[in-house]
């Protein structure tokens, strides 16, 4: 008696791995693509990963068509194998459970072949799949690794199956389930995160802002100056007046020490008798509203500001008046009831609320949340 030689099938190859890694690198980078197009309101982004997903999905497709017609082209093979031993892996509440068989295999004019493979076997079923049965079964005629046991032959092969007597097939046992192990999902796991991280490189700056490490500049007073720190700009109002605006971009705040007295002074020129009507303060914004020249007005220097105290102003005004999580806050000063006044209010999940101070930094005022 002659046996067949069949391959055994082989772990992830070096094009596996490759097809892994690729398909690995392109979930990778359109999840990234879609999570950072939500975060900064790219529609673009958005709209990009899913259809890189979605056209590279395709393009696998197309590319493996040739393989599934020449496949479907070949008829699957029947044939009669001998149950040569079996295990239960495992037992349970579940109704399929899985046993790994090993047949000796008699295809009509071929030579036989022993192998093993792993099939889900009913529990009630599990008795006509003993040691010494015959069985039908299915495989492609290259591939013969993908064997099935037939659960519901046809009337002929059932008939061949009952009144065969079979024969263990000599030779190795062709061990048809395949181990990829774990470098195939290390593989595909990497290009996941390579991915992922080739799209946040590229957004880095919108995602972090620009030149978030680099120092501050100070506001320079100039009508059209416009820096990626510091921007400061004087224009004039159809009523004579001027209002001067610094707006600090990321990584300074007015709060920081000898920030807000800078601003003023760079508003001012430094020189005596500019008076402000208004001053107005944000986290990143100082806007100076200076009274008309000639006009008698309640107007202030804003020179006189008691900047020291502005920084300890605001956190009491966000911590002890029973705002809860403030996430905005805003100084105001102003001279309109004769005696300069100072106003910082906070709002934030839980309302309202806000405290004023004296020309010296003394509070006077506070308006909890009610």
């Amino acid at each position: 008696m002659t046996t067949a030689t069949v391959e055994t099938p082989t772990g992830a190859a070096p094009l596996d791995l490759a097809r892994g890694f690729l398909t690995g690198g392109v979930i990778g980078a359109s999840l990234a693509a879609f999570v950072v197009g939500c975060t900064l309101g790219r529609v673009p982004l958005i709209i990009a990963g899913p259809a890189l997903l979605a056209a590279y999905a395709l393009l696998f497709r197309l590319a493996g068509a040739p393989r599934r017609a020449r496949e479907g082209a070949r008829a699957p093979l029947t044939a009669l194998a001998l149950i040569d031993g079996r295990e239960v892996l495992r037992t349970g509440r579940e109704t399929d459970v899985p046993v790994r068989f090993d047949l000796s295999v008699a295809p009509d004019g071929a030579p036989p072949f022993r192998i093993r493979f792993t099939q889900d076997v009913h529990v009630s079923e599990l008795a006509d799949h003993r040691a010494g049965a015959v069985l039908v079964v299915r495989y492609a005629p290259d591939r013969p690794w993908l064997l099935r046991i037939v659960k519901r032959p046809t009337p002929e092969w059932e008939d061949r199956a009952a009144g065969a007597v079979l024969e263990p097939a000599p030779g190795p046992v062709v061990v048809a389930d395949r181990k990829d192990g774990c470098l195939w999902s290390l593989t595909t796991l990497l290009g996941v995160l390579l991915g992922a991280a080739a799209v946040v490189l590229l957004m880095r700056a919108e995602l972090f802002g620009k030149d978030t490490d680099a120092p501050a500049a100070r506001p320079v007073a100039s009508s059209s100056t416009s820096t990626s720190t510091s921007t400061l700009t004087v224009t004039a109002t159809v009523t004579s007046s001027a209002t001067g605006t610094v707006t600090f971009g990321p990584g300074r705040s007015v709060l920081d020490r000898g920030v807000l007295r800078e601003a003023v002074q760079s508003l001012t020129g430094g020189g005596d008798g500019k008076q402000a009507l208004t001053v107005v303060v944000r986290e990143q914004l100082l806007t100076v509203v200076f009274a008309p020249e000639g006009v008698s007005a309640p107007a202030f220097d804003p020179r006189s500001l008691p900047f020291d105290r502005v920084p300890a102003l605001v956190e009491e005004a966000r911590t002890t008046l029973g705002v809860d999580a403030p996430h905005t806050w805003q100084l105001s000063a102003e001279r309109l009831a004769g005696a300069l006044t100072i106003r910082i209010g906070v709002t934030g999940a839980g309302g309202s609320a806000s405290l004023e101070a004296d020309g010296q930094g003394v509070v006077v005022r506070r308006s909890p949340v009610r």
